[in-house]
């Protein structure tokens, strides 16, 4: 965004060239759809390759919907692998957001093209046949968590912008399925679709079960 300045490349390393000082394989990985009252939730995860710059990468949030699809190419040539996965709202109602985060998590992990031997994840423990450390704010502080954060964000993003089309009296295209008033004032007045997540919207008011 204006005015804020990007973590030296140095420094959102640190993690990696620990391990790529060992050739040991590490990977990054990130979620993002946590908090929407529809949609699915998103996760990559990325193999950067050891040595690369990749300047102006950061944490998704810090960055704009145009940075990120601007950086994603530089990211795709930087790494060795990139994985995605998804878990839906039906999924998500029945095992709870956090199940499903690591899910989707472990999917990614799963799909890479290579088997790692290191993930560094943000902050959620995802659980699995690798070494496993979790960074609070990781997506801020670890290149391939950041790398992982813009390909899933980019990839949900372009997933709701085509519910919207599915559905367009909702307006996904704008809000992305998050609880804007807006989103919220048309859940009252047509009860949700088949995209929302029933045990977000719960406590809105709004007439339960509409699709499924």
């Amino acid at each position: 965004m204006a005015g804020h300045s990007h973590p030296s490349w140095r420094v959102l390393t640190e993690w990696e060239r620990l391990f790529w000082l060992k050739n040991r394989l590490v990977a990054g990985t990130d979620e993002v759809g946590r908090g929407p009252l529809a949609g699915p939730v998103v996760a990559a995860a990325v193999i950067l390759r050891p040595g690369i710059v990749l300047e102006g990468l950061d944490d998704s949030k810090r960055l704009s919907a145009k940075q990120r699809e601007k950086i994603l190419p530089a990211i795709m040539e930087a790494s060795v692998g990139i994985a995605v996965a998804m878990v839906g709202p039906r999924q998500i109602e029945r095992i709870n957001i956090l199940e499903a985060s690591r899910l989707a998590m472990r999917r990614a992990l799963e799909r890479l093209p290579t088997a790692v031997q290191v993930v560094l994840c943000d902050g959620l423990a995802v659980g699995g046949p690798w070494q496993e450390w979790c960074l609070i704010g990781g997506d801020g502080r670890s290149a391939s968590i950041a790398a992982a954060s813009v390909v899933a964000k980019v990839v949900r993003d372009r997933y709701m912008e085509e519910l919207g089309q599915q559905y367009p009296a909702y307006g996904f295209e704008r809000h992305k399925g998050y609880g804007t008033p807006a989103h919220q004032a048309v859940l009252r007045q047509l009860g949700p679709c088949p995209a929302h997540r029933s045990t977000f919207i719960d406590h809105l008011g709004v007439c339960p079960g509409q699709g499924d």
